[in-house]
């Protein structure tokens, strides 16, 4: 499948999510809780409608795993060789906290591996999106559209860490690399900082879900990046558990 004809319809579709959860962010919006209590709002449901809708229409035959409709049973996801993984809101807490660090992202996982992704963060006014093979774009917030790649790091790593989960064991491993530089940044965005050569490494050992990363790892992955695993495996897609292992997600320099 020629993914590189399709993104622009699957960057439109995020556009238009994108634009829905900007309008609710800048509203006096509720915030409910889920049977976890993590946080969700009129955007999460909001968006996820937008989304599945615009992708059925792209694309009837190919399922769709989203965070705000992933009860799907494991018979089902797991003949699944090819499917979209949406997550309709990353960040809600940023969402909810109004840093503006939240995103909408979709990716195409095939085989396992994320091969495509977009992520859009509406109230930052920037879009990333990038085939893997193919190289990774920013539309920045005057809607310059340019290519971007991962740096080559220097002695003082750029370490991007969560502004709502920076625990213990990240602490730890942050200080082992040396002399570095924090640089803070919520959700998916995280993925995209390393992506566009504004941070060299992003080490994450607390829970995630793929929704969290998909679309962020193919954004990085298609500008010269890759995550794996603490025992250098590629972070795979289409498991039974949803739920991801700790991971470290750089420029193509980290072993």
């Amino acid at each position: 499948m020629h993914y590189s004809s399709i993104l622009p319809d699957v960057i439109k579709v995020a556009d238009e999510a994108s634009e829905k959860a900007l309008h609710i962010y800048q509203s006096d919006f509720k915030v409910g809780f889920k049977s976890d209590h993590s946080p969700i709002t009129a955007a999460d449901t909001a968006s996820h409608e937008i989304i599945v809708r615009g992708l059925r229409h792209i694309s009837r035959d190919i399922p769709i795993l989203s965070e705000e409709g992933k009860d799907i049973p494991w018979e089902e996801r797991r003949h699944w060789r090819r499917f979209w993984l949406v997550d309709p809101i990353d960040g809600t807490r940023d969402f909810t906290q109004r840093s503006g660090e939240f995103t909408v992202n979709i990716a195409m996982i095939e085989d396992g591996e994320p091969v495509m992704g977009v992520v859009i963060a509406p109230a930052l006014k920037e879009a990333f999106w990038g085939v893997v093979g193919e190289g990774a774009h920013l539309r920045d917030r005057t809607g310059k559209v340019r290519r971007i790649r991962v740096a080559e790091p220097t002695a003082v790593k750029r370490v991007v860490a969560s502004k709502n989960h920076l625990n213990e064991e990240t602490r730890s491993f942050i200080d082992k690399l040396g002399e570095h530089e924090l640089v803070r940044a919520g959700s998916s965005l995280k993925f995209c900082r390393i992506a566009e050569g504004h941070a060299d490494i992003y080490p994450r050992l607390g829970p995630t879900c793929e929704w969290d990363t998909g679309a962020g790892q193919a954004v990085l992955m298609a500008a010269g990046g890759k995550v794996q695993t603490l025992d250098g495996k590629p972070l795979s897609y289409g498991k039974e558990d949803v739920l991801n292992p700790f991971f470290i997600a750089s420029g193509d320099w980290f072993q």
